[in-house]
This record gives C-alpha cells, structure tokens and sequence, in this order.
C-alpha cells in the first residue's frame, strides 16, 4: 500500500521534506538567538547606566571612540564656551521642549558638543541662558552621535538659523566653525535652572520593533516547518485512501499528479513568499 513512497514523484517529495525541516528549525532557532542577543545588550544597557552613574568620570580622550562599553560613561573635558544652538522638539518628563546646545572648544582645536540643560517650551534664544565665560571643566555622560529619525531624534530639516535637529559631528559640520568631535556629553548638573538631560541608550540596545520582528519570525519558521511535515501528510493520507479505493475497485486510475501538485505547489509558493522576507530580518 505504501509502495508509492519509493516513486519518483514522492521521491522528490521526501527529499524535500527532509531538507526543508531542518533549514526552517534552523533559521527558526537563529531569529530567536537574534531575539535574545537584544534582549541581553537591553539588560547590560540598563547595568551600564546604572553603575555608570557611581564610576568616578574620567578623560574625555580615554573614552574615544564611542561604542556601547563607554556610551553613557561619565567624561571630563576642559575648555572654552563658544557658539551656542538650540535643538528643538524634545521630550524630557513628557513634556515638549529644546536642549541647549553649546560647543566646548579644547585645547586640541575641537569642539565637543554639551547639552548644557533642558526648557520647556518652543525654541527660543532669550529662553536659554548664556554659557559660563572663562575656561570650564565640565562633567557629563558621554553620548554617541545622533542619527535623525531614530530614538526619537526628529527628521524633519528646514529649521530656523541658530537650531539643529540632531546632535552629531554631521549635523553640525555646517553650523559652527569649528571642527568636531564625533561625540557629545549631557552635563550631570545643568546649568542655570534648567534640567538635567539623561543619557540615553546606546543604540540598538533597546527592545525595539526590530527584536519583537525576531521574535515574530521565530514562529513563523517554526510554522513552516510544521507546514511542511502536514502537507506530507495530507499528500500521503490522499494516496493511500485512493490506493485502498482502488483495491476495493472503486476507482479505475490513480488520481492525477497534477492535483496533488497543484496543491503542494499553491501552499509551498505562499510559505516561500512568507519565508522569504522574514529571512532578510537581522
């Protein structure tokens, strides 16, 4: 009865089944590595910061280039006050406000961007107090050049002289005539009542929708895979109930290949479709 296992057609069958199985379980258990891989850089972000705010602050040179093992250390830098921008549309306790943003000239020539506080309120020049004259050593988390459009970090151009959008060496090239360095600090204690801007994560370190689409891919491989082994089945349970139809001479041919292999191949093209864009997810 189960002879037609050894046919060519179910040959091919088989030998996919068996290939298949395996590369979904296999791709299945690499998005959850993936998953978990985001969730471990989460909880070290959250430690990092929290031991961070205790670490005795250290050179800003000894802390370059930023990356996630010194993205919120604590850093100090000497120099000079000089331009002064604004950077609008940020949230701080959830209410809408700007940063205070001005540039600290060092000794090597550059400037290091330093949020000196947070106000409520549009953007506005007279709002924001004007920095400390004489050479000042400041002490601030250190922070990663923003990229517009992530965390938070608004996209939108266009903006008035004298405000920037983001908080980077790129953004900021244009703006002031300094060079820069390819990071920037948020001060531990802001200056003249304004607030304190916390550091944020680093990024890609966060439970983002891009660690939940691991997640959702994580189950959708692991629903291929049982996709496949029940479209065997089914194939398999239709040949063997024409088989016995045919001992009881109820049927005069087997049934034709070409409507079994239109329903393999129906359910097969839409589980590659699916696969194959849950594959791309990193």
């Amino acid at each position: 009865m189960y002879r037609f296992l050894l046919t060519p057609r179910w040959w091919g069958i088989n030998v996919f089944v068996l290939l298949a199985i395996p590369f979904c379980v296999f791709m299945g258990s690499w998005q959850l590595g993936r998953f978990e891989d985001r969730v471990q850089d989460h909880r070290d972000a959250g430690e990092q910061a929290s031991t961070a705010k205790t670490q005795a602050p250290r050179p800003l040179a000894r802390l370059l280039p930023v990356d996630k093992k010194t993205s919120g250390k604590q850093a100090t830098a000497t120099g000079w006050y000089g331009k002064q921008l604004l950077v609008p549309d940020r949230e701080l306790d959830d209410k809408r406000g700007f940063y205070v943003l001005t540039m600290l000239r060092t000794d090597d020539g550059r400037a290091l961007p330093v949020v000196r506080g947070w106000l409520a309120g549009d953007a506005d020049t007279a709002k924001a107090p004007a920095a400390p004259a004489g050479e000042v050593t400041v002490t601030g988390a250190l922070q990663a050049s923003e990229s517009p459009g992530s965390n938070g970090v608004p996209a939108a151009g266009g903006l008035p002289a004298g405000q920037t959008g983001a908080i980077s060496s790129a953004a900021l090239v244009n703006l002031v005539p300094y060079k820069m360095y390819d990071a920037w600090i948020t001060l531990a204690e802001a200056d003249s009542g304004m607030k304190a801007v916390p550091a944020a994560a680093p990024s890609d370190t966060g439970l983002d929708l891009k660690a939940f689409q691991n997640l959702g891919y994580t189950g959708e491989w692991f629903v291929f895979a049982g996709f496949v082994v029940f479209m065997w089945f089914r194939l398999m349970r239709r040949e063997v109930e024409f088989a016995q139809d045919a001992e009881l001479g109820l049927v005069e041919e087997a049934p034709a290949d070409t409507d079994a292999a239109k329903v393999s191949s129906s359910d097969s093209s839409s589980a590659a479709s699916s696969a194959s864009s849950s594959s791309t997810a990193v």
